[in-house]
């Protein structure tokens, strides 16, 4: 990791001082399977706080979170759970596309990135979003650029001095001196936002 710091600091003047006042690479990992998935689909749209809450709620209403406990939950009790009706109906699907073979978490480590962005936004309700935070969180890889996520757009924002959001062509662009370490930096732009962005 210390390369990966040390390419961005020298690459990227503003990254370098985001980086100081961050302190040291504390990544937290999960699994890549069923269950950080899930949590991710939890997690669009909501502030960590509220959906660490929600996602507490489903764990401690089935115990371990898996295709068969979930299928097991009627879809009024996840609703009460504080699920959307939307978030419900997605999370029972990937359970479903799970419990059929059609998204095998065994073999997803061994595909690229694009193959794995393509293979799990065939699930209803997982986005690229989605896709790009399993292959940072879950698959742990050290390229990825999620210029659709609200906290590094508004990082970047605050960071570089822009007037608006920047689009994903301008993140792309910017995001050139970060390469091959776009998991580090979008980490670190999460955090300059004192971690209100982050997952």
């Amino acid at each position: 990791m210390r390369e990966a710091i040390l390419h961005l600091k020298k690459n990227d003047p503003v990254l370098a001082r985001l980086i100081e006042r961050a302190g040291p690479y504390r990544i937290q990992y999960r699994e890549p399977d069923f269950e950080s998935l899930v949590r991710s689909i939890v997690y669009q749209q909501l502030s960590g706080k509220a959906a660490a809450t929600i996602y507490g709620r489903l764990e401690t209403a089935v115990g371990e979170v898996t295709p068969q406990t979930v299928l097991r939950l009627r879809p009024a009790r996840m609703r009460k759970l504080g699920l959307s009706k939307q978030k419900t109906e997605y999370i029972r699907d990937l359970a479903r596309h799970t419990q059929a073979g059609q998204l095998d978490f065994i073999e997803l480590p061994s595909m690229d990135d694009d193959g794995v962005i393509q293979r799990l936004t065939q699930v209803k309700g997982i986005g690229v979003w989605t896709a790009h935070m399993f292959l940072i969180f879950a698959l742990r890889r050290p390229d990825v650029l999620p210029t659709g996520d609200l906290g590094v757009r508004s990082a970047i924002r605050r960071a570089y001095g822009m007037a608006e959001l920047p689009a994903p062509a301008a993140i792309e662009e910017l995001a050139r001196a970060w390469r091959p370490y776009c998991s580090v930096a979008s980490w670190y732009l999460w955090r300059s936002l004192d971690g209100q962005a982050a997952l």
